[in-house]
């Protein structure tokens, strides 16, 4: 008895309608000229834009496909705005002073730049042999283990960041 069950569900499972993950938006752009671009990024300045959804269906579902509508939903977009928006800009906290790939290539080279955090200084030269504080600004310092190793000293700011 309770394999039916198992069995019926089962069953009900594999007949249940999949939800599409397959659909995406897509820009289609005109140009003056009349030439047609597809992009998922969107269009620049100069080109009519529409959205629409591209969707790729099961291959042999039986369903048909219908052709795409760009006029079904259409993209408002402003023109000459004048007005400039940053998207997906994060704020590490020092001021943005090092792109990512800067920061990355100063930790690899072992190099303190201003606006790198404490975290990156660490990740770059290790923890700190001494750590003083004066004023509400801390010091990492670093010895070189070696005998008569040079000494290394960076200073940070009130919210933790490195200057020089």
């Amino acid at each position: 008895m309770r394999g039916r069950h198992l069995a019926a569900l089962f069953a009900a499972a594999l007949l249940s309608p999949i939800e599409d993950s397959s659909t995406a938006s897509v820009f289609r752009c005109v140009g003056t000229d009349g030439h047609v671009t597809f992009t998922r990024h969107g269009c620049s300045s100069d080109q009519e834009q529409h959205l629409q959804d591209a969707r790729n269906h099961t291959p042999s579902s039986g369903k048909p496909i219908p052709l795409a509508t760009p006029d079904r939903r259409k993209a408002t977009t402003t023109a000459n705005s004048g007005e400039v928006v940053i998207v997906g800009q994060q704020d590490d906290g020092c001021g943005n002073l090092l792109s990512s790939s800067e920061r990355r290539q100063a930790i690899i080279r072992k190099e303190i730049r201003r606006g790198m955090s404490r975290a990156d200084v660490e990740n770059s030269l290790g923890k700190p042999d001494r750590v003083t504080a004066s004023n509400g600004q801390q010091r990492y310092h670093y010895r070189e283990k070696r005998k008569g190793g040079n000494s290394r000293q960076v200073s940070f700011d009130e919210a933790g960041c490195v200057k020089k």
